[in-house]
């Protein structure tokens, strides 16, 4: 992503993140892909990244914990949406913030700020979901701006070709 952080900044996030990093279901959001030919986890990276250049550089007070580990989480739904027959996909964008929710809640008792991050993350699409703390905004934001960027610049060499 063009949006860097310091090394000291990249240390501190990874820090925070690194306990969730180590687990092996965050690890098997490696296996997924999320935009173009970038995985589910490091999709969620960028976000966190993003996230937190935003509220450094922009210096908008967020709760640094709920931001980093909301942003890490926010995908935290554990299937291939593009392919896995068991999920209505043309729902996915609806469903999934609920599920990694949950999936949050149940492998790590997230507290709820940092709930409220995973669960609004998809607004405007979820209409009733709306973020209301600093730190959902924020992810709101970096998720959308991560998932352009994905889609229209880190597409596979083949599809390039073939589009």
């Amino acid at each position: 992503m063009p949006l860097t952080l310091t090394w000291q900044e990249r240390r501190e996030l990874y820090q925070m993140l690194r306990p969730y990093l180590k687990n092996e279901k965050v690890q098997q959001m490696n296996t997924y892909i999320q935009h173009g030919s970038v995985s589910t986890l490091q999709h969620c990276k960028y976000v966190a990244e993003v996230s937190c250049w935003l509220n450094r550089r922009l210096h908008i007070g967020a709760n640094p914990r709920a931001l980093v580990v909301g942003a890490l989480l926010h995908d935290f739904y554990l299937y291939d949406w593009h392919t896995d027959e068991n999920h209505e996909h043309p729902l996915h964008g609806f469903r999934h913030p609920e599920i990694a929710r949950q999936n949050a809640r149940r492998y790590f008792h997230v507290e709820k700020q940092t709930q409220d991050v995973i669960r609004c993350h998809m607004w405007p699409l979820t209409l009733t979901q709306v973020p209301v703390s600093r730190a959902a905004i924020l992810v709101c934001i970096a998720d959308k701006t991560c998932s352009l960027y994905e889609t229209l610049f880190l597409r596979r060499r083949k599809e390039r070709i073939h589009a």
